[in-house]
Protein backbone atom coordinates (compact mmCIF):
# COMPACT_ATOMS: atom_id res chain seq x y z
CA UNK A 1 0.00 0.00 0.00
CA UNK A 2 1.30 3.41 -0.93
CA UNK A 3 1.33 6.19 1.65
CA UNK A 4 -1.32 7.98 -0.42
CA UNK A 5 -3.66 5.01 0.07
CA UNK A 6 -3.41 5.26 3.86
CA UNK A 7 -6.02 8.04 3.79
CA UNK A 8 -8.07 6.29 1.07
CA UNK A 9 -7.56 9.40 -1.05
CA UNK A 10 -9.67 11.60 1.23
CA UNK A 11 -9.07 15.34 1.49
CA UNK A 12 -8.10 17.02 4.72
CA UNK A 13 -11.46 18.81 4.99
CA UNK A 14 -13.40 15.56 4.59
CA UNK A 15 -11.29 13.86 7.25
CA UNK A 16 -11.66 16.77 9.64
CA UNK A 17 -15.44 16.81 9.34
CA UNK A 18 -15.75 13.01 9.46
CA UNK A 19 -13.61 12.73 12.59
CA UNK A 20 -15.84 14.73 14.93
CA UNK A 21 -12.59 15.58 16.71
CA UNK A 22 -10.26 18.60 16.88
CA UNK A 23 -7.79 17.13 14.40
CA UNK A 24 -7.26 20.17 12.13
CA UNK A 25 -4.05 22.14 12.53
CA UNK A 26 -4.03 25.94 12.49
CA UNK A 27 -4.54 27.33 8.97
CA UNK A 28 -1.19 29.14 9.24
CA UNK A 29 0.45 25.77 8.49
CA UNK A 30 0.44 25.71 4.69
CA UNK A 31 2.02 23.80 1.81
CA UNK A 32 5.37 25.14 0.65
CA UNK A 33 4.41 24.65 -2.99
CA UNK A 34 1.12 24.51 -4.84
CA UNK A 35 -0.37 21.05 -5.31
CA UNK A 36 1.61 19.31 -2.57
CA UNK A 37 -0.16 16.45 -0.78
CA UNK A 38 1.12 15.05 2.48
CA UNK A 39 0.07 11.61 3.66
CA UNK A 40 1.72 9.16 6.02
CA UNK A 41 2.28 8.08 9.61
CA UNK A 42 3.95 10.70 11.78
CA UNK A 43 7.50 10.42 13.07
CA UNK A 44 7.79 13.17 15.65
CA UNK A 45 10.74 15.50 16.16
CA UNK A 46 11.23 17.99 19.00
CA UNK A 47 13.82 20.49 17.92
CA UNK A 48 14.85 24.03 18.84
CA UNK A 49 14.08 27.17 16.89
CA UNK A 50 16.99 28.28 14.73
CA UNK A 51 18.68 24.87 14.99
CA UNK A 52 18.17 22.03 12.51
CA UNK A 53 20.40 19.26 13.88
CA UNK A 54 17.29 17.40 15.11
CA UNK A 55 16.01 17.19 11.55
CA UNK A 56 19.27 15.67 10.33
CA UNK A 57 18.96 12.98 13.02
CA UNK A 58 15.29 12.40 12.19
CA UNK A 59 16.04 11.80 8.51
CA UNK A 60 18.34 8.95 9.56
CA UNK A 61 15.99 7.47 12.17
CA UNK A 62 12.52 7.73 10.61
CA UNK A 63 11.13 4.60 8.93
CA UNK A 64 10.52 4.79 5.17
CA UNK A 65 7.08 6.15 4.40
CA UNK A 66 7.02 8.37 7.49
CA UNK A 67 6.08 12.02 7.59
CA UNK A 68 8.49 13.98 9.77
CA UNK A 69 6.43 16.09 12.18
CA UNK A 70 8.69 18.67 13.78
CA UNK A 71 8.13 21.25 16.49
CA UNK A 72 10.54 24.13 15.97
CA UNK A 73 8.48 26.59 17.96
CA UNK A 74 7.29 28.45 14.87
CA UNK A 75 10.76 30.01 14.52
CA UNK A 76 11.44 32.03 11.36
CA UNK A 77 14.57 30.24 10.18
CA UNK A 78 15.24 28.05 7.16
CA UNK A 79 15.34 24.80 9.11
CA UNK A 80 14.85 22.66 5.98
CA UNK A 81 16.00 23.06 2.40
CA UNK A 82 17.20 21.29 -0.71
CA UNK A 83 19.98 19.26 0.92
CA UNK A 84 17.72 17.74 3.59
CA UNK A 85 15.07 17.14 0.92
CA UNK A 86 17.47 15.09 -1.19
CA UNK A 87 18.55 13.14 1.90
CA UNK A 88 14.93 12.50 2.92
CA UNK A 89 13.95 11.29 -0.54
CA UNK A 90 16.89 8.87 -0.54
CA UNK A 91 15.67 7.48 2.80
CA UNK A 92 12.09 7.06 1.52
CA UNK A 93 10.55 9.70 3.77
CA UNK A 94 7.10 10.77 2.63
CA UNK A 95 7.19 14.44 3.61
CA UNK A 96 7.66 17.09 6.27
CA UNK A 97 5.23 18.91 8.56
CA UNK A 98 7.05 21.59 10.54
CA UNK A 99 5.94 24.28 12.95
CA UNK A 100 8.71 26.60 11.87
CA UNK A 101 10.36 27.95 8.76
CA UNK A 102 11.85 26.33 5.67
CA UNK A 103 13.65 27.49 2.55
CA UNK A 104 14.45 26.44 -1.05
CA UNK A 105 10.79 26.31 -2.11
CA UNK A 106 11.48 26.10 -5.85
CA UNK A 107 14.03 23.31 -5.46
CA UNK A 108 11.74 21.36 -3.11
CA UNK A 109 8.85 21.64 -5.57
CA UNK A 110 11.07 20.47 -8.43
CA UNK A 111 11.93 17.40 -6.37
CA UNK A 112 8.25 16.76 -5.65
CA UNK A 113 8.76 16.54 -1.88
CA UNK A 114 5.69 17.68 0.13
CA UNK A 115 6.50 20.21 2.87
CA UNK A 116 3.95 21.97 5.06
CA UNK A 117 5.33 24.75 7.25
CA UNK A 118 4.34 27.80 9.26
CA UNK A 119 6.60 30.16 7.33
CA UNK A 120 9.42 30.47 4.81
CA UNK A 121 12.75 32.05 5.72
CA UNK A 122 16.22 32.33 4.25
CA UNK A 123 17.85 32.76 7.67
CA UNK A 124 20.46 30.10 8.34
CA UNK A 125 20.49 27.73 11.30
CA UNK A 126 22.99 26.36 13.81
CA UNK A 127 23.50 22.66 14.59
CA UNK A 128 23.77 22.30 18.37
CA UNK A 129 20.64 20.55 19.69
CA UNK A 130 20.28 16.89 18.62
CA UNK A 131 16.58 16.93 19.40
CA UNK A 132 14.20 14.39 20.89
CA UNK A 133 12.64 11.86 18.51
CA UNK A 134 9.46 9.83 18.83
CA UNK A 135 7.79 11.74 21.68
CA UNK A 136 4.54 13.74 21.34
CA UNK A 137 5.03 17.22 19.88
CA UNK A 138 2.92 20.33 19.55
CA UNK A 139 2.48 21.37 15.93
CA UNK A 140 -0.06 23.82 14.58
CA UNK A 141 -1.97 23.93 17.86
CA UNK A 142 -2.39 20.15 18.09
CA UNK A 143 -0.49 17.40 19.86
CA UNK A 144 0.82 14.82 17.40
CA UNK A 145 2.09 11.36 18.36
CA UNK A 146 4.35 9.09 16.35
CA UNK A 147 2.07 6.83 14.33
CA UNK A 148 -0.77 9.33 13.92
CA UNK A 149 -1.91 9.67 10.32
CA UNK A 150 -0.98 13.07 8.89
CA UNK A 151 -2.79 14.33 5.79
CA UNK A 152 -2.18 17.72 4.19
CA UNK A 153 -3.39 19.34 0.99
CA UNK A 154 -4.40 22.73 -0.40
CA UNK A 155 -7.10 23.15 2.28
CA UNK A 156 -4.95 22.40 5.32
CA UNK A 157 -3.55 19.64 7.52
CA UNK A 158 -5.09 17.09 9.87
CA UNK A 159 -3.46 14.67 12.30
CA UNK A 160 -5.68 11.64 12.96
CA UNK A 161 -5.08 9.65 16.17
CA UNK A 162 -3.65 6.25 15.31
CA UNK A 163 -6.19 4.52 17.58
CA UNK A 164 -9.13 6.12 15.76
CA UNK A 165 -7.97 6.26 12.16
CA UNK A 166 -10.02 3.36 10.80
CA UNK A 167 -13.27 4.74 12.28
CA UNK A 168 -12.55 8.17 10.82
CA UNK A 169 -11.76 6.73 7.39
CA UNK A 170 -14.97 4.69 7.40
CA UNK A 171 -16.97 7.81 8.29
CA UNK A 172 -15.15 9.70 5.53
CA UNK A 173 -16.11 7.01 3.02
CA UNK A 174 -19.75 7.38 4.04
CA UNK A 175 -19.58 11.17 3.91
CA UNK A 176 -18.17 11.16 0.38
CA UNK A 177 -20.83 8.72 -0.78
CA UNK A 178 -23.52 10.98 0.70
CA UNK A 179 -22.05 14.10 -0.92
CA UNK A 180 -21.81 12.33 -4.27
CA UNK A 181 -25.53 11.55 -4.00
CA UNK A 182 -26.26 15.22 -3.20
CA UNK A 183 -24.29 16.37 -6.22
CA UNK A 184 -26.13 13.89 -8.44
CA UNK A 185 -29.45 15.35 -7.30
CA UNK A 186 -28.20 18.90 -7.89
CA UNK A 187 -27.25 17.99 -11.45
CA UNK A 188 -30.78 16.62 -11.90
CA UNK A 189 -32.23 20.01 -11.00
CA UNK A 190 -32.72 19.96 -7.24
CA UNK A 191 -31.59 23.05 -5.35
CA UNK A 192 -29.33 23.15 -2.33
CA UNK A 193 -32.19 24.60 -0.27
CA UNK A 194 -34.48 21.75 -1.34
CA UNK A 195 -31.96 19.20 -0.20
CA UNK A 196 -31.00 20.79 3.08
CA UNK A 197 -34.58 21.68 4.00
CA UNK A 198 -35.47 18.04 3.37
CA UNK A 199 -32.72 16.87 5.70
CA UNK A 200 -33.71 19.39 8.38
CA UNK A 201 -37.31 18.18 8.22
CA UNK A 202 -36.18 14.56 8.50
CA UNK A 203 -34.29 15.37 11.69
CA UNK A 204 -37.29 17.08 13.33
Amino acid sequence: MSTHDLARGHASATLSEASGLPVALTPEIRSLWSGARLCGPAFTVQGAGGDNLALHHAVLQAPPGSVLVADLGGARFGHWGEILTVAALHRGIAGLLIDGGVRDAAETEALGFPVFSRNNSILGTRKDFPGVLGRPVGVGGRTVHTGDLVVGDVDGVVALPASDTERILDRADARVAHENDLMKQLREGRSTLDLYNHFDAARR
